[in-house]
């Protein structure tokens, strides 16, 4: 059936130092692109906030930032927060959380999540035979014009995109894999040169038909820099962050030139890995 629609789940990694109202709206352009082709339906946005372990210059605890993605989604509908990654010991690569919540997808008992919310009817097969678990009326509408498996895609900036190109920054095979098993959604400011970036690297050409490119034509430059920087200058950060965030932020005075200097000259944790695993 032509008309089937597959189901996306948007996955957001990053810091989120703190998440701002940029943030949010990457959710809701690559929504409404994905609406827009007639092909897909975006069942769900997450995000997934870098654990402590990663190490970055100024990175804020983690229970922080968790908490504040938390405030700034708390009226969505369909973006929520995930603290499993942050929650981890060590850093994760980024296609690791891919995985794993693809595989939480697939069969959503088997990770211990902390949502463990109704289970969508189009996930479970071995729901099937339960009786009347659901009103079978609805199943039978639902299933025939969505396509089986949600598919998990990585929503970024172009500034993720182009720090594919960073040396030792990524494993070459993590990059295929994301690309050619998930795929990547990347929202650029309209006249950014993310083709070009995607034309110069022979692995992103291939899997181009899995990237994604959103244009933001209401260009926004909000970033976590800029707002750590009005922080620290006892500036207002009022229409960039949600309210609920930058209360949460005044109150709990997180920004300042010493939480800035945290894990200065610390060497960032994918580099780290990297280093160490080509002296094994």
């Amino acid at each position: 059936d032509p008309d089937r629609k597959t189901e996306v789940v948007l996955l957001a990694c990053g810091s989120f130092n703190p998440i701002t109202n940029m943030h949010l709206r990457l959710f809701e352009l690559a929504k409404d692109y994905f609406h827009e082709t007639g092909k897909y339906k975006v069942i769900k946005g997450i995000i997934s906030p870098v654990s402590d372990a990663y190490k970055k210059k100024g990175l804020i605890s983690a229970n922080h930032r968790v908490t504040m993605a938390k405030l700034a989604t708390k009226n969505s509908d369909w973006v929520e927060v995930d603290d499993w990654e942050s929650s981890q010991s060590e850093w994760l690569e980024t296609l690791k959380v891919l995985r794993y919540h693809h595989q939480k997808l697939l069969s959503p008992d088997a990770t211990n999540s902390l949502e463990d919310a109704v289970p969508l009817p189009k996930l479970g097969r071995k729901r099937k035979q339960e009786p009347n678990r659901h009103e079978p009326i609805k199943r039978k509408n639902q299933s025939p014009d969505i396509k089986s498996v949600p598919q998990v895609k990585l929503l970024c900036g172009s500034d993720m995109l182009e720090s594919f190109g960073i040396p030792n920054l990524w494993k070459l095979e993590d990059i295929t894999e994301i690309v050619e098993k998930h795929g990547l959604v990347c929202i650029s400011r309209a006249g950014n040169n993310v083709q070009k970036f995607i034309y110069e690297s022979d692995i992103l050409w291939r899997h181009k038909n899995n990237i994604h490119l959103v244009e933001e034509w209401i260009t926004n430059d909000i970033s976590s820099t800029k707002i750590r920087r009005a922080l620290r200058r006892g500036q207002s950060i009022r229409y960039l962050v949600p309210d609920v965030v930058r209360t949460y932020i005044e109150k709990n005075n997180l920004y300042s030139p010493e939480s800035e200097d945290r894990n200065a000259g610390v060497v960032l944790a994918p580099l780290q890995k990297l280093a160490s695993d080509s002296k094994n």
